[in-house]
């Protein structure tokens, strides 16, 4: 009648379509549960000083250099598809060209929903530079507190925790 492969065939592919079934159920669930998480983030102090530009050693490049802090509680976006969360400070500013500029200043991957609780006080972890190598011209910049949403299955999710209130103003080289 049937013979042995022809049977393994079969059941293979029926539990290749429920594993494919469930694996969508999931990806689906993952727009279902929506969360808030509540943050806030204020900016210490901003300094800007002369450094060398990190692909020309003779060239000379100003570095900013932010200080911050951040608390904020992540454990609602954690659930059974979350494998991690990766959390960054962004610096937003527009240059004197009008080009908008988005700079990750800071980042952090949280694995486990015990370490969801982040209450950070520190500089940034990446200094702050610009292409045109001077802040000159650049009046202010906004900061985020964003997120990403790693699942074990299904799509990445962004968000936002937390922004500066007002913008935050460059001062001149050397000066606090």
């Amino acid at each position: 009648m049937h013979s042995i492969f022809s049977r393994l065939n079969n059941g293979s592919s029926l539990l290749s379509s429920c594993l494919m079934g469930l694996l969508l159920a999931v990806t689906l669930s993952t727009f279902v549960f929506t969360a808030e998480p509540q943050g806030n983030l204020t900016i210490g102090s901003i300094r800007v000083l002369e450094g060398r530009n990190p692909r020309r050693y003779n060239q000379k490049q100003e570095v900013g250099v932010v200080r911050f802090n951040v608390t904020a509680d992540l454990t609602p976006l954690f659930h059974w598809n979350t494998k991690q969360i990766f959390l960054y400070l962004q610096a937003e500013y527009n240059t004197t060209e009008g080009v908008q500029n988005d700079v990750v200043i800071w980042d952090r991957i949280v694995r486990r929903k015990e370490d969801a609780s982040i209450n950070v006080v520190a500089k940034d972890k990446y200094h702050l530079r610009d292409v045109s190598r001077t802040f000159r011209g650049v009046p202010h910049a906004q900061y985020a507190l964003k997120y990403n949403i790693m699942p074990y299955v299904g799509v990445l999710t962004y968000g936002e925790v937390a922004r500066t209130s007002e913008a935050v103003v460059f001062p001149k080289l050397g000066e606090l």
